[in-house]
């Protein structure tokens, strides 16, 4: 167990140093170059724009806005609440922009991407048949990590995208695979309904709703034996030192609540559990990623960013007596004991080199046990509030059963 684990978190370590250190430039790709401030949202709009045609999604008062592109793998790349001016809340990694294409994974950012699973384990996707499950064998797929997406349709709230995946599992399985992705800018009206809650003036949101389908376009039913793979929705914020993610669980008391081993045991002192509640330190200084098992998860985690109070949640699916694929790189586990919603705080390496900081709060939907033609939808919403910071605690008890106080307070 213990030399596994070095053998992962060096392979991983590997990941980010060449994702920060690539030194190769592709020619013609421009500096930034902006009237905006970097960190708000104009600055990146300005930026991606110099790399990609990129589709922007807009409310009525441009107040709210999500920057959506089918070139960078269907990202949401950033959105805002309040203009070109205001605050954007996707981290983006500039530089990934301007370095040679990476053998293993590009990481170029962005508030939601999607990526199909599972990472490791007997059905991975990220490891040829028969491959030791170790760093230089490891390659995301270039379906979801390089390649463009087609455009269906597109206006001013709404982008509609798909793509055709042929892809190999670890048990040798021909996949193929056909995914439509949705993205849809949510309204005040929109955002209230999903998360049943009523807007104060004095605050200021964003919001959008990814609808995701994966089709098996084969002639293979995907079971026990043949593998399946699932979807993976990523969302990355930049971290301060007062960001605390919050994520709520149930009282399933037959299963564990979390997973706090994935890239080695996290600090305890980074981790509190309180009234159902599990709060992880969120600074981007120690690198270390946990897990809810599907029996305690509940469809909807957050954050709060003291420091620039931002009040962060994302909503999605959750099936919780579902089959989630586990995603170690290892063989020697069950396939079928993986997790249901994960978060991540990046930190330094033992070399001191670091890809973000960022950090990172996920959803994972049920192994995709199908028959050729059928379906599988999994939906993943992202919202951003700030304003007053009595009414982001309203909306902060009302969805998260917390009060900011106490998150601001819960590792004092």
């Amino acid at each position: 167990m213990m030399s596994n684990l070095k053998l992962k978190i060096a392979a991983l370590g590997s990941v980010a140093l060449l994702a920060s250190c690539q030194s190769g430039t592709k020619k013609g790709a421009a500096d930034s170059v902006s009237a905006y401030a970097k960190g708000t949202f104009g600055y990146d709009l300005d930026f991606l724009k110099k790399n990609d045609s990129v589709k922007v999604l807009k409310s009525a008062d441009g107040a709210a806005q999500i920057i959506v592109s089918a070139k960078y793998q269907a990202k949401v790349f950033t959105s805002t609440a309040d203009g070109l001016n205001g605050r954007s809340f996707g981290w983006i990694n500039y530089k990934t922009f301007k370095a040679d294409t990476d053998a293993h994974m590009n990481a170029y950012g962005s508030e939601n991407r999607l990526w199909l699973g599972p990472e490791g384990g007997k059905f991975s996707l990220f490891f040829k048949p028969g491959a030791k499950m170790a760093f230089p064998d490891w390659h995301t797929p270039k379906a979801f990590d390089t390649e463009s997406w087609k455009i269906v349709s597109a206006d001013d709230k709404k982008v509609a995208m798909t793509k055709d995946m042929y892809l190999q599992n670890y048990a040798g399985t021909q996949l193929k695979i056909k995914i439509d992705r949705d993205i849809t800018l949510l309204d005040n009206a929109g955002i209230e309904s999903a998360l049943g809650i009523k807007l104060a003036s004095a605050v200021k949101a964003v919001g959008f709703q990814a609808d995701n389908t994966l089709t098996n376009t084969g002639n293979t039913e995907w079971n026990q034996t043949t593998g399946a793979p699932c979807m993976w929705n990523l969302d990355m914020f930049t971290p301060s030192p007062k960001v605390v993610i919050i994520i709520p669980y149930n009282n399933a008391k037959t299963a564990k609540v979390a997973t706090t081993d994935y890239f080695g045991q996290i600090p305890l002192d980074r981790i509190v559990y309180k009234n159902n509640v599990l709060y992880f330190k969120a600074d981007g200084k120690s690198r270390g990623k946990l897990g809810i098992t599907p029996k305690r998860a509940m469809p909807v985690i957050g954050s709060y960013d003291a420091a620039n109070n931002v009040l962060t949640i994302a909503k999605f699916d959750v099936d919780n007596n579902g089959l989630y694929l586990n995603q170690e790189w290892r063989t020697d586990r069950a396939p079928l004991s993986g997790d249901a919603v994960n978060a991540y705080n990046d930190g330094p390496l033992a070399n001191g080199s670091q890809m973000g900081p960022f950090y990172e709060i996920e959803s994972v939907s049920p192994a995709a046990f199908l028959k050729p033609g059928a379906k599988l939808r999994h939906q993943h919403k992202v919202f951003h509030f700030t304003g007053d910071k009595t009414a982001l605690n309203t909306i902060a008890q009302k969805v998260l059963g917390v009060n900011l106080t106490d998150v601001e307070t819960v590792f004092k």
